[in-house]
């Protein structure tokens, strides 16, 4: 008899062949990751999302593009219509073109 004892020899390969071992599960979500250059790839995260948008290094881009990155990112003013109508109708003109229902 001989003192044989089995040893789990773990490496990548191996994590990739089998299941994960845990004692509890948890619950993940596929997700997509979008990265500032546009690039994606697809995770596993644990809340339900379909996207996750990762920011922009905006002290990488050049002067001109961060000016432009920083305008889009503030709120828009809305614009006030004055509505400044001068009403010369005259409903008098067009009294010729009725006629009473006999």
């Amino acid at each position: 008899m001989s003192n044989f004892q089995q040893i789990r020899f773990l490496s990548s390969i191996s994590a990739s062949i089998t299941r994960p071992h845990r004692l509890t599960y948890v619950r993940t979500y596929p997700t997509i990751v979008v990265q500032p250059d546009g690039s994606t790839f697809k995770i596993r995260y644990p809340e339900p999302r379909q996207i996750i948008k990762l920011p922009m290094n905006i002290w990488t881009l050049s002067e001109a593009e961060r000016k432009a990155k920083l305008e889009a990112r503030k709120p828009r003013k809305k614009v006030v219509i004055e509505e400044d109508i001068e009403d010369s109708f005259d409903s008098s003109t067009y009294l010729k073109y009725l006629k009473k229902k006999k």
